[in-house]
């Protein structure tokens, strides 16, 4: 089976650099026409995108800008050149595509009629290069099948086209999970999710500062209070769990701590030890799952840090709906 007759891609980005253009000649190697959408970049992006004869989209600066933003305007423009596709390719700048991929992801679509996205498996390039390159190559493990937990479900897919047109593609209001809400509003629509046990993609996140980390920390708790105020009451309960417990060690218990210090004359320090506590479950759970003692410790450290950040992210979320104005949280 060919994927290039009935697949276009669309890559997206803003401010790649020199990452970009292996991300686009990547899918030009696996045969597919291709869009590059961007996002008001301030580098030579569009330039790199135009060299290669690749078709730009560039986004007005009048919206904010988010990711799903620019894939539903990059698909667009790629549907008015190649209005006969059925399947589109997602990719960000920083990733570079598997050449086989495209025609696993179509084959998977012909036997299963009722999956709207595919995925497979994204590795990290650099993991070696920094602790957080690290955390983000063990957030990127996950099994192959079909997707439940749609909080597992990244930016780099497939979809079929005419699903993803009858749900009305990514809400534009979020500025980050867009993907996880998409996976939803796919699945209360009878689709399905898949995915399947080929290389899809490698990744660079280029992340050395611990600044950076907190800021997608941020943004991740941005996505989650979004991803729950959309569908924590549908059948996915989407977020509820991740937001209770953000809610309580990320806030509850240090407000719990610093109000009982005077009155239990700091005995309230105690409870500090539940921090331990916390940490040591996650370490057994990552070792549960074969990843090495080092590995294990790195997550289970940093997941504790996440919560402090995701409490800033949830809480900028309910700002920026009262303000009827969402922008983008940069880290890179």
């Amino acid at each position: 089976m060919t994927a290039s007759g009935e697949m276009v891609a669309v890559v997206i980005g803003r401010n790649e650099g020199n990452r970009l253009t292996p991300s686009l000649q990547s899918v030009q190697t696996a045969g597919l026409p291709v869009v590059y959408s961007d996002s008001g970049s301030s580098d030579e992006s569009v330039d790199r995108a135009r060299k290669l004869g690749v078709p730009v989209v560039e986004l007005s600066p009048n919206r904010p800008f988010s990711a799903g933003r620019g894939r539903n305007e990059g698909l667009e423009e790629a549907l008015h050149r190649w209005p006969g596709a059925k399947y589109a390719m997602f990719l960000d700048g920083d990733c570079e595509l598997d050449p086989a991929f495209p025609v696993a992801a179509a084959a998977a679509f012909e036997q299963h009629s009722d999956c709207a996205i595919v995925t497979g498996h994204l590795s990290e390039r650099h993991s070696e290069a920094s602790i957080y390159n690290r955390l983000c190559a063990i957030e990127w493990r996950s099994p192959a099948g079909r997707i439940e937990n749609m909080n597992a479900l990244g930016g780099i897919m497939v979809i079929r086209i005419s699903a993803f047109r009858k749900v009305g593609g990514f809400d534009l209001n979020a500025i980050a999970g867009e993907e996880p809400d998409l996976g939803i509003r796919l699945g209360l629509a009878g689709y399905s999710i898949i995915k399947i046990d080929a290389p899809m993609a490698s990744h660079d996140a280029s992340i050395m500062r611990f600044d950076q980390w907190w800021k997608r920390a941020v943004r991740g708790g941005h996505a989650l209070a979004h991803r729950y105020a959309q569908h924590g009451r549908s059948r996915f309960r989407d977020g509820r769990r991740e937001m209770a417990s953000d809610l309580f060690w990320g806030l509850g218990l240090p407000v719990a701590i610093l109000a009982l210090l005077w009155p239990a004359r700091g005995l309230s320090l105690l409870l500090l030890g539940g921090y331990a506590v916390l940490g040591w479950r996650v370490y057994r759970r990552y070792r549960r799952d074969e990843l090495s003692r080092a590995d294990a410790w790195l997550v289970s450290r940093f997941i504790l840090y996440s919560k402090f950040a995701h409490v800033i992210g949830i809480a900028r979320y309910w700002l920026n709906r009262l303000r009827g104005e969402f922008r983008i949280i940069e880290y890179k």
